[in-house]
Parts: C-alpha cells; sequence; structure tokens
C-alpha cells in the first residue's frame, strides 16, 4: 500500500515488473534474456585491477570508457558522440527526458519493451501505440507519422522481431524535427546496426547495452550514440541528478570487454547457432514463433496454453516469463540458453505435451 506521503504522481504510477530472479540456484533460468556465458576472463581481470582504490570517486565523464566505445563502432564517431549510464534503462529515462515534451505525444508499438510507458507517464509525456501488423512486425507506416517522437527497439521485445535497415532509415527520415530513439539492446545477435546513420541523421539517438552480448547484466553499464548536440543534452540531465553515475569498477569491466572482440564473436555465435537449433526442434513439437533475431524465442503451442506451459516447466526446474497483454497471453519469452539448458527444456517439454 502506497504511503499516505506519496506525491499525486508517485500514487498514479504502475512501475515496470522485471523478470523473476528466484533464489534457488538449481533453477534453469531463461526469463530474463541474460547471457548464459561467463564475461571474458580480462574483464573479471580489469575489475579486480580497478578495486585497487575505491577511495576516489570514478571519472563522471566516462572518457576512456567512451573512445574505447566510439573507437568499437566506428563510423565516424567520437567519444564526444557517446553518453554512459547505468544500464541501458536509465540511458532510456534520461532520453525521455531530455527529449520529449509534456505538450507534445510520442510515439512507440503496442507490443514492445514495457518500460517505455512507464517512463512517459514517470515524466508525464503523453504517448499512443501503434499495433504491430498480425505477424507481428512494426508497422513502418504508422511509426512514421507525425509525433513529439519515437521509441522503438530494433530487434523488438518481446518478439525478437528486426526491422531491416531501410525502414528504420524511413522512419528516422519521416521525423527530421524530432527525436527517434532506437533501442538496440539484442542487435549484435541480429544482422545490421543503424549506427551508421547516424552521422546523417542528427535526430537519431541509438541505445545499447553490455547486458546482453557481453555478459555484464551484473555491471549496469549501457550507453547512447548520437550526434554532439544529443549527447550533450544528454549531459546536462544527467548532472542534474548525479555527476558520478557508472562506478570505477563497471567502466573499467566495459572497457576491457570492448578488448576482447574474438571471445564474445565466439560466445554470440554459440547464442545463435542454439537459438536456432532449438527454435528448428520446438517447431517440430507443435510450437509457433517468429524468427528471432534476438537471444530468446517468442513461442506458442498450438493446443497447449502458455499458463500450464509455464506452470509445469517451473514444477520442473525451469523458469521462462509469460506476459499479460492482448494478443500476447498465450505467447512465452524463453532466452536461449546454453546447449545443455535448451536440452533440458525440450526434454521437459516433450514430457509435458506427452
Amino acid at each position: 500500500m502506497p504511503s499516505p506521503y506519496a506525491s499525486r504522481l508517485a500514487k498514479t504510477l504502475t512501475p515496470y515488473v522485471p523478470g523473476e530472479q528466484p533464489a534457488a540456484r538449481r533453477l534453469i533460468k531463461l526469463n530474463t534474456n541474460e547471457n548464459p556465458y561467463p564475461p571474458a576472463p580480462a574483464v573479471l581481470e580489469a575489475i579486480a585491477a580497478a578495486a585497487g582504490d575505491l577511495r576516489l570517486y570514478p571519472d563522471p565523464g566516462c572518457a576512456a570508457l567512451r573512445e574505447a566505445i566510439a573507437r568499437r563502432h566506428g563510423c565516424g564517431l567520437t567519444g564526444q558522440n557517446v553518453f554512459v549510464g547505468n544500464g541501458s534503462d536509465e540511458v532510456l529515462a534520461f532520453s525521455f527526458l531530455a527529449f520529449f515534451d509534456p505538450g507534445s505525444p510520442i510515439v512507440f508499438p503496442d507490443i514492445t519493451y514495457s518500460f517505455y510507458p512507464v517512463f512517459a507517464k514517470l515524466f508525464s509525456i503523453p504517448y499512443r501505440t501503434v499495433p504491430l501488423n498480425p505477424d507481428f512486425t512494426l508497422d513502418v507506416h504508422g511509426m512514421s507519422s507525425p509525433s513529439g517522437g519515437v521509441v522503438f527497439a530494433n530487434p523488438n521485445a518481446p518478439t525478437a522481431i528486426e526491422l531491416p535497415l531501410p525502414q528504420v532509415r524511413r522512419i528516422v527520415a519521416a521525423h527530421p524535427g524530432k527525436v527517434v530513439l532506437l533501442d538496440e539492446a539484442y542487435i549484435e545477435f541480429g544482422n545490421e546496426s543503424a549506427v551508421r546513420l547516424i552521422k546523417e541523421y542528427p535526430n537519431l539517438l541509438v541505445v545499447k547495452t553490455f547486458s546482453k552480448s557481453h555478459a555484464l547484466a551484473g555491471l549496469r553499464v549501457g550507453y547512447a550514440l548520437g550526434d554532439e548536440g544529443l549527447i550533450k543534452t544528454l549531459n546536462d540531465v544527467k548532472d542534474s541528478f548525479n555527476s558520478y553515475p557508472v562506478d570505477r569498477l563497471a567502466q573499467a569491466g566495459a572497457a576491457a570487454a570492448l578488448c576482447e572482440e574474438a571471445y564474445y564473436k565466439k560466445t554470440i555465435e554459440a547464442i545463435r547457432k542454439t537459438r536456432d537449433q532449438s527454435a528448428a526442434a520446438l517447431k517440430a513439437m507443435g510450437f509457433m514463433m517468429p524468427d528471432s533475431n534476438a537471444n530468446f524465442l517468442f513461442m506458442q503451442h498450438e493446443r497447449v496454453h502458455a499458463i500450464e506451459l509455464m506452470r509445469r516447466l517451473r514444477e520442473r526446474g525451469i523458469v521462462v516469463r509469460r506476459f499479460t497483454l492482448e494478443r500476447i497471453e498465450n505467447r512465452l519469452r524463453v532466452t536461449v540458453g546454453t546447449e545443455e539448458q535448451m536440452g533440458a527444456l525440450i526434454s521437459e517439454l516433450k514430457k509435458i505435451l506427452g
């Protein structure tokens, strides 16, 4: 029950609900899209080295990390095109506050990352949702209509469908006077990032994370790439909250991860391979799902409801996620784990389905 001292705004909020973090370590956890593989060994070494003197504040500008991110992406970007925050969720929140106005409705898909409406309500930003097409693909025409700004994830969550770059360009080009906020949390498991469009479109802000592809969800490091003016505005917002948001260990670990491209290429390819093999096996069992370009599957069975499947999987020590929105209440979002974990999932589903 809310405190009687809560503000009028606080009383109206419906907070984002993250995936369950079960305490029982014996469970196979396929509900929060975490990377099933550990970070590169050099990352752990860098974090340990950075712990040598925690009495000092971290670099408030994350200069070394910003330069490393710019080098990693190329495309003519420099550290002045990079903003770093505590996970991509914080970067997204700052972006909503920095670029969207209470008097001008923004748009995002009706089925997407459920934090978007939470941020909009928190900052009193009106919004309208654009329904996904019947096959769960993005309605590019609807997303290109006039608005106060645009937000979408690519690949989308929880559908796992990626929008091709020419259609991303179409949406960005349709809003020359407004910011298009593109959430690329899962793009490393897909095909083509829109980072290459930044120099062409000063209204494009691409948000990314180290949590998924780089297996650093526990460090909470996210970042945005965009025009220098957009980044300056984000820094102004950040410095109005906290000038030291990203700690010394997180900066060191993230910077080290960018130097381990070969290691992460190997783990990403392993996830993709397991994803595609698992999808084929599940389809053979009567499951339906879009082709995934993320590190998760978005599936439903032709005759057993998602509620029943989720319950019976949990009884067998496997945790998956279900959403309650209309049109997707009969679907499960299943993180792609290791080959062994996905093998266990498929084996238990065969038993459940008889």
